[in-house]
């Protein structure tokens, strides 16, 4: 991805130039170590490209870029609590370096930082760019608490994952490109289409995601292979299995969650899944999103179609396996 390189460097650059305080030192100190991290900063470079597309400047964005990456970070650390993660980045999370308490209260520092980045944009645009934000922002919450519930939960719809991805992790996908529109002040009709281009295709990378973990190559993509699996969490891998498995598989999937043996656990799995070509059917899924996106992308009424928004999606979703 050395094409975004530059979008890469400059979204760092304006994180060094936040100038958190020192005191008191359990707050503001785990908010240097997460935003430090080096991270893809996907979200806020779509900001900067979409922006870009509608005739408008990395400078112009930059606030609105600013505001969805530190947004996205405040999720992070929420999530690493709620999920018990010990690692995010490769490095430990912050409720486990420092502590739970510690982790809450500096997430909430994030999200207040998120807004003031948001109130440095032109005072015409801050009401619109808030509304959007706020919906975004409530949806993230939304999600998150259905893939809790779902932990609960023994049979889940396809249709029901999907929805929870969507506002998981998707919506915000399609807020960081809505907002780089209406800072060029793009019409509804553009906004609402470059919002779906950004959706599906978080969508359709959420489902790559989960494919990856099974089948991915451990070197490539950055953890390890059957995780999900380990962890009998629902997927759309295990949710397409159990609409396609006959009695049979079915339970021995059921009775495959109790093994203690990981590698037994996720080779007998895998076996499973073959048989019935789940992973096959989970990537047709995807490429009905991703085909959505395009589509979306292509009906844009602009003169000044970027590629550079489709190298980055087409990048993200050809990651190794």
């Amino acid at each position: 991805m050395n094409f975004i390189s530059s979008y890469s460097t400059f979204i760092r650059n304006e994180i060094s130039r936040l100038n958190l305080p020192d005191s008191p030192k359990n707050l503001y100190e785990p908010l240097d170590y997460l935003l430090s991290q080096e991270g893809k900063k996907i979200r806020p470079i779509l900001t900067l490209l979409s922006a870009e597309l509608f005739g408008g400047t990395m400078e112009n964005a930059k606030h609105a870029a600013m505001a969805i990456e530190i947004f996205h970070n405040f999720t992070l650390v929420h999530d690493d609590i709620m999920d018990k993660a010990p690692l995010r980045r490769g490095k430990k999370s912050i409720h486990e370096k420092w502590n739970s308490n510690i982790a809450i209260l500096s997430g909430d520092v994030l999200l207040v930082k998120a807004y003031e980045q948001l109130n440095l944009l032109k005072a015409e645009l801050v009401p619109e760019l808030l509304r959007v934000f706020n919906k975004t922002a409530i949806q993230v919450c939304e999600g998150q608490q259905m893939d809790m519930d779902f932990e609960n939960k023994e049979h889940i719809t396809e249709e029901e994952y999907i929805e929870m991805i969507r506002l998981k992790t998707s919506v915000l996908l399609g807020c960081a490109l809505e907002l780089g529109a209406i800072i060029c002040n793009e019409s509804e009709e553009n906004r609402k289409k470059i919002y779906d281009f950004g959706v599906n295709i978080g969508i359709a990378f959420q489902i790559q995601d989960d494919i990856l973990d099974l089948y991915g190559n451990p070197l490539k993509v950055g953890k390890q292979t059957g995780g999900d699996i380990i962890a009998n969490k629902n997927t759309i891998l295990s949710i397409i299995a159990s609409n396609h498995a006959n009695e049979k598989d079915l339970n021995e999937l059921k009775n495959l969650k109790n093994l203690k043996n990981h590698q037994d656990k996720i080779s007998r799995t895998q076996t499973i899944f073959n048989k019935i070509q789940v992973r096959e059917k989970c990537t047709q899924v995807m490429q009905h999103y991703h085909t959505t996106a395009i589509h979306h992308f292509n009906s844009l009424n602009t003169s000044d179609i970027s590629n550079d928004l489709l190298k980055l999606t087409d990048v993200l979703l050809k990651r190794e396996f």
